[in-house]
């Protein structure tokens, strides 16, 4: 995204910033399940089985993604949309890639 808060430009939903992962996502709350979701646009779809209730969603997303990294809570960095469907997150150092974003880079 240009002009993002991060200082770089996205030319999709994900790129590298040193050994920082930048994801721009769609969350998708209320749903039965969390998962990925198709990719939108410069955007990555993630369905959130939480409410959208004071931040809830997004703290549980922050938890998936922690886990589908492999990588401690503290590790992901919400730059903005702690309160809006659209976000930009920093993942610090992914031990793992998970399929949707590994196969954008082969």
């Amino acid at each position: 995204m240009k002009g993002s808060k991060s200082g770089i430009s996205l030319v999709s939903f994900c790129g590298w910033d040193g050994d920082t992962l930048v994801l721009n996502i769609l969350g998708r709350p209320r749903a039965k399940k969390t998962k990925f979701g198709k990719v939108i646009g410069h955007q990555l779809e993630i369905h959130v089985a939480e409410q959208p209730v004071r931040g809830k969603a997004t703290a549980h997303l922050v938890r998936f993604l922690a886990e589908e990294f492999d990588v401690a809570e503290t590790a992901i960095t919400v730059v903005f949309g702690v309160y809006n469907v659209n976000k930009q997150l920093r993942v610090t150092a992914p031990r793992r890639l998970p399929a949707v974003i590994a196969k954008h880079f082969t």
